[in-house]
Order: C-alpha cells, then sequence, then structure tokens
C-alpha cells in the first residue's frame, strides 16, 4: 500500500518501525498534492521546505534515539483561519491576501511540540462565513467524490486535502457544523469538540462564542491522535480548560449505551437517501445493543434563528479590526479617515462577510439589541437546559450530519436551504457540547454521515462510541 493511502496511526506506526522515513512521507504527500491540487483547489498555500525540514529533523530524532512526539511524522493542513508563524495566513480573504503573522496559534505550536509537520494552509469560506467554500478569494474547492460538487464548507479545503490523500490530518474550524459537513460531503471523520476543549489562542475568530477548533481525519483513531496532542488549558485563552486524554476502549461496542433520538429533528426534511442511510445506521445501534428512544429538546425549534442573531452580532464585532489601518489591504486613494475605512472594507470584503456584518450591526443597534441579541441569548440559555437535561438519562444523541447530498458548485441557493441545512450541526455550538461525523456505512460513493452527539467533556463517550460504530460498518 502506497504511504498516502495509510491511515495517520498506520502512518505513524510504520514511521516508528523506521519502513519509511519522514521525508518519504512528506514527499510522497506532496506528490500527491501535485497531481491532485490543480483539479481539487484544497490549498491556499503550500510550504514544502520548511515540511522537509521538519521531517528530516525527526528522522535524525529517531535515529538517534530522541524523544518523538505523538504526532511524529504525520503531514498535516491547517486551516487558514488558523494563524501560522511565517506562514501566510489569508482566511480565504483579499483583505488579508499577502498577511504573514508574527506568531503562532497555541494549536500550532502544539503541533510543532508534538513532531506533526504543517504541509500548508487549506481553502476556507471568506473568513470562514459559508458553507460550500465558493465565498474564498481563491476559488472554490472541489469534492473528491465528484468535481462538480462542493466539499462543503467552511472547511472545505482541509476535507478535501484529507480526503484525496494530500495529508493525513487536518485541522478545521466549527463555528456551525464547518467542520463535520465538509467532513460528511467528502465522507471522512470530522470531530467537534467541546468548546473549551481547544484554546481559540491564535484563531481568527468569526464569532467567539461558538469558534472550535476542529479535526479532521479518515477514521475515528486519527481523529483522537489529533485530538489529544492539541487540547488543553491555555493561559492566553481563557476559556480553555485542563482536561483528561482521550482514551480509546479496546473493546469499544454499543451495548448497553443510551441513546437519544430528538423528536424535532423527525420533521426536517432530508434527502431520501440520507433518511434510509441514517435508519440503517439507527438499526446497527439497536442490534448491537444499543437501548435507543425519543426524546425533546423543545428549544431546538429555535436554533437556527438564535444561531443567525449570536454569531451575526459577534461578526460585526469581530470584523470591526480590519479596518486598513494595521493589517490586511489599505485602499490607495482616500482623503479621511472614514473614507479610508470605506474603501478599504468596500474593496476587500466579499458579499456574504458583508452582508453577516449589516445583520450583526442591525442586531446590535439600538432597540434592536433588547428585541433581537438580548432574547437569543436568553434562549440558548434554555437551549443548553434542554440538552443538559437530555444527557442526565442518555449517554448520546445520535442524527444525520447534514439534509442534503453535496450540492452542485455555482449553483444558486435559497437561504431556506442554507438555514435547513446547519440544522442539525448548529444547535451543537450553541450549546458548546461535542459531536463528531462519521460515514454511515463504507460505501465510499455515498456521503452520508451519522452525527453522534454528547454532553460538554464527553468527549471520549463519542470517540469511544464512533469507535463502536466504525468497526460494525466496516
Amino acid at each position: 500500500m502506497e504511504i498516502v493511502n495509510l491511515t495517520a496511526w498506520e502512518m505513524k506506526e510504520k514511521f516508528l518501525n523506521k519502513e519509511f522515513s519522514a521525508v518519504d512521507i512528506v514527499e510522497a504527500h506532496f506528490n500527491r498534492i501535485d497531481e491532485s491540487e490543480n483539479a481539487m483547489n484544497s490549498f491556499i498555500t503550500l510550504d514544502y521546505n520548511r515540511a522537509i525540514k521538519t521531517a528530516e529533523n525527526i528522522d535524525f530524532k529517531l535515529k538517534n534515539g530522541g524523544e518523538l512526539g505523538v504526532l511524529a511524522g504525520l503531514p498535516i493542513g491547517i486551516k487558514d483561519n488558523i494563524i501560522t508563524k511565517d506562514l501566510r495566513t489569508t482566511c480565504g480573504s483579499k483583505m488579508l491576501e499577502h498577511f504573514i503573522p508574527p506568531y503562532d496559534a497555541q494549536v500550532i505550536e502544539l503541533i510543532k511540540n508534538s513532531d506533526g509537520i504543517i504541509v500548508g494552509k487549506t481553502n476556507l469560506d471568506e473568513f470562514a462565513m459559508g458553507r460550500t467554500t465558493e465565498t474564498s478569494f481563491f476559488g472554490a474547492t472541489k469534492n473528491p467524490l465528484n468535481l462538480d460538487l462542493t466539499a462543503g464548507g467552511s472547511s472545505g479545503g482541509s476535507a478535501a486535502a484529507v480526503a484525496t490523500y494530500e495529508v493525513a490530518l487536518s485541522l478545521g474550524t466549527d463555528t456551525g457544523g464547518s467542520t463535520r459537513q465538509p467532513a460528511a460531503f467528502s465522507n471522512i471523520v470530522g470531530i467537534k469538540p467541546s468548546y473549551g476543549l481547544i484554546s481559540r489562542y491564535g484563531v481568527v475568530p468569526m464569532a467567539n462564542t461558538l469558534d472550535t477548533v476542529g479535526v479532521l481525519g479518515r477514521d475515528v483513531k486519527d481523529v483522537s491522535l489529533m485530538l489529544n496532542a492539541i487540547s488543553g488549558f491555555d493561559s492566553k485563552d481563557l476559556t480553555s480548560v485542563n482536561s483528561n486524554k482521550i482514551t480509546l476502549k479496546a473493546e469499544a461496542n454499543l451495548k448497553g449505551l443510551k441513546v437519544a433520538l430528538l423528536k424535532e429533528f423527525n420533521t426536517i426534511s432530508i434527502d431520501k437517501t440520507i433518511e434510509e442511510e441514517f435508519n440503517k445506521a439507527r438499526q446497527v445501534f439497536e442490534d448491537a445493543g444499543a437501548i435507543v428512544e425519543e426524546v425533546s429538546v423543545p428549544s431546538i425549534e429555535f436554533a437556527m434563528e438564535i444561531y443567525h442573531i449570536i454569531s451575526s452580532a459577534e461578526i460585526a464585532s469581530n470584523m470591526a479590526r480590519f479596518d486598513g489601518l494595521r493589517y490586511g489591504f489599505r485602499a490607495e486613494e482616500y482623503e479621511t479617515l472614514d473614507e479610508l475605512y470605506k474603501k478599504s472594507r468596500s474593496a476587500a470584503f466579499g458579499d456574504e462577510v458583508k452582508k453577516r456584518i449589516l445583520l450583526g450591526t442591525y442586531f446590535l443597534t439600538g432597540d434592536k439589541r433588547e428585541e433581537y441579541y438580548m432574547k437569543a441569548l436568553k434562549l440558548r440559555t434554555l437551549l443548553i437546559q434542554d440538552f443538559k437535561r437530555v444527557f442526565q438519562s442518555f449517554d448520546i444523541i445520535i442524527s444525520p450530519t447534514t439534509t442534503t447530498m453535496p450540492y452542485e458548485l455555482d449553483k444558486a441557493r435559497s437561504q431556506d436551504d442554507a438555514n435547513s441545512s446547519s440544522i442539525f450541526t448548529a444547535p451543537i455550538n450553541l450549546a458548546g457540547i461535542c459531536a463528531i461525523s462519521l460515514p454511515c456505512s463504507k460505501n465510499i460513493d455515498i456521503p452520508v454521515s451519522l452525527q453522534i452527539i454528547g454532553d460538554r467533556f464527553k468527549d471520549s463517550i463519542i470517540i469511544n462510541a464512533a469507535l463502536g460504530f466504525e468497526r460494525l460498518v466496516k
């Protein structure tokens, strides 16, 4: 089997057994990138020279008996809204097209300390605002299964890079499903960990109280390997927490697991193929001895409205830093400071970003703040309480990850379609809980995924449930 076709954990084992070197691994993946990248557009920036140098250092440590990190020798793609020192970070935007950061995000430091090898920066919707990567200033990423379809978004480049064997692992970010949805569309595994499990320091914020760094890999063991490497408390992010490492059970199974199905999800219109595959997945749980019952989360009815109000408000606040003064694009011709702001932002922001800034500003202006934003915060609290009540009686919740199959590129979609596409994923971000998306079956031509949802900081439970399910359907 070729190096690039191995899972991350298989690759690491063979590297440690000296079946091939870290340089061999990097060369094999860059060869794969050369073959596929023109069609896929998974990456915005590649970093071949530094990747080779890192690999040489790791090979030297292995040869001389040095201590190696948990990601030793593994090629990794980084979503391009995560800050990387001396490596361009664009956020998929014209605004930051030429921005070279002077420091690393905390997750990047941890990857480097764990001997992971950063291959480059992956494509995304502009400032992570979108579901298809079509808002990227650098063009859309294609779906690995069908180049006429989207790989999803906003972490579409990270998902496609893993699915096409350009990297073994990748980082995304997830604000309303932006790791899980592209994982589903590309038929791989994606996890949105609990809010606070991973530091957000150095992640360009979209919506601070919703943003979470996510992990994409080819199987459950892959994502747990990466998750363990990058999770933990960071003094530079006081929303982060100390956490126990994920332990995979040798005999992970589903017997006796208490599984909830949300009644409110039964009313959502979904693609027929997704419905059929999800019902088969549910049957897998029941046949394996899990206890599957329906339960209600009444406040989830308002989840999408809550999500759009809160996320837009936080976006409006966060985007204010891009003013043409400190960094990023600056208009060349202006006479006043106000004119500099207007011209710089008008020229360098895309339509989707402008729309969300306008919405957020509206929700925060005058009496609209009380009418929309404050009410949304109260409803969010009700949603959190509803989920807590469910997890007092159940171990996990299962649902489809998406409502639709991968979209066609360059095809207009209504706002209703856009809203419904995140209905299974966005409530998880609002509640700060964890969820993992993995393929429903071993049929790689049917990109339909199961979402397993767990209580906050119960990431080990969803990962072991996913591992048990994966073993039954492989």
